[in-house]
């Protein structure tokens, strides 16, 4: 019988940032899972146990793993086990990032920003990636196959926002570092792509990002599963000669020049 487009059978996949039930981490493991795939997932928290047996529970081959991925050797420590537990990693997803259970954000303007909340969020929005993909990639490298999607955000290599400077430096340094890889690996038969959500209604979007997601050319946040759908193509087999990538998942809404009310404009 004929496999399926973007099927994932035999295949093992990490997932970073997937412990809530309404984010694009948990999204993507379970649109992964019901293509085929085997799939480690990672967050900071004991409800990652939960997501696995939710996942399971889908006869999905799944396992959870907690680990503090701005600190390297937890890192390790969790690729170590991955590895340990499924034999190798295939496919990994660089979804952490962004929001920490339990810490809040900050949305300093750049003069009152602490110099402990600019190295905390270059931390968590791309010191993460470069410390899981540092771990992954000898594997990937060994075995000459592999796939690496990045989750960056249109915020930075695209758009910007007041209060979010260290924010947009580090999702393009996501970008930057993402284009490098992809040079540097692809003869190894590795890919490494990004994909730059816009307004997306997940837990953890503002009223503020609500009403922008509303004034997108398709008058609305994005589902999660949308995001998820761009990061499981770029993943699969068929992705093959797409790497160096930056996929914009916004609604349209970086095209517009205008983005206030619509009955102000259009």
């Amino acid at each position: 019988m004929k496999k399926q487009f973007a099927d994932f059978t035999d295949q093992i996949c990490l997932v970073t940032g997937a412990g809530s039930d309404r984010g694009i981490g948990f999204a993507t493991a379970k649109l992964l899972g019901e293509r085929g795939a085997k799939v480690a997932i990672a967050a900071t928290t004991d409800r990652i146990y939960t997501r696995a047996e939710e996942l399971q529970a889908l006869g999905i081959d799944a396992k959870g793993y907690i680990a503090d991925l701005m600190d390297r050797a937890q890192v390790k420590s969790m690729v170590q086990a991955v590895l340990k537990d499924f034999g190798r990693i295939d496919v990994l997803v660089n979804n952490a990032g962004m929001t920490q259970v339990g810490v809040p954000e900050d949305f300093s303007g750049f003069l009152n920003m602490t110099y402990e909340s600019w190295d905390d969020s270059i931390n968590r929005n791309l010191n993460i990636p470069f410390n899981v993909t540092k771990e992954v990639l000898p594997g990937m490298i060994q075995q000459q196959y592999g796939r690496i999607v990045n989750v960056s955000s249109v915020t930075g290599p695209v758009v910007s926002n007041p209060g979010e400077s260290s924010y947009s430096a580090a999702k393009s340094g996501v970008v930057g570092m993402s284009r490098s890889l992809a040079i540097e690996f692809g003869a190894d038969h590795i890919t490494v792509n990004c994909v730059l959500p816009g307004w997306i209604a997940s837990d953890s979007q503002t009223e503020a990002e609500a009403a922008g997601g509303l004034n997108t050319p398709l008058q609305r946040s994005a589902d999660v599963g949308e995001v998820a759908n761009g990061i499981v193509f770029l993943a699969s087999r068929e992705a093959s000669y797409i790497t160096g990538e930056a996929l914009v998942i916004d609604g349209g809404n970086t095209l517009q020049e205008y983005k206030g009310p619509q009955e102000l404009y259009y």
